[in-house]
């Protein structure tokens, strides 16, 4: 199961392995309140990517642009696919504030072959 989650929402133990998904690390965040078991910031949006996506917020582009990008990192896909099988639950943690539009929401679809 994966599920998605701000990083700056209180962890709890039915997260499961929690997975830091961004580049950065979020603001004003300690590793501990975070409780994050893997930061993967390699398998977040590249930097111009991010950038491009902030001033615009075309989030149908975005989603397109994030996906070519992933295809291009399978090795990520395939680990993040083993650790869900081997923790049998995973949670994607992002910092974003909007919980609808970003690349946690794309990473899980991606990751469940939507």
């Amino acid at each position: 199961m994966i599920k998605i989650k701000r990083v700056y929402d209180e962890p709890l133990k039915e997260d499961g392995y929690r997975i830091l998904v961004d580049r950065l690390w979020p603001r004003g965040l300690t590793k501990e309140h975070a409780a994050v078991d893997l930061w993967l910031k390699d398998i977040a949006p590249s930097t111009p990517l991010r950038q491009w996506y902030h001033e615009t917020k075309k989030w149908d582009e975005f989603q397109k642009k994030y996906r070519n990008e992933l295809i291009k990192k399978k090795a990520l896909i395939e680990k993040l696919t083993l650790l869900e099988q081997e923790k049998k639950s995973l949670t994607l943690v992002y910092a974003a504030k909007d919980q609808e539009q970003n690349n946690a929401v794309i990473l899980k679809k991606v990751l469940q072959n939507d």
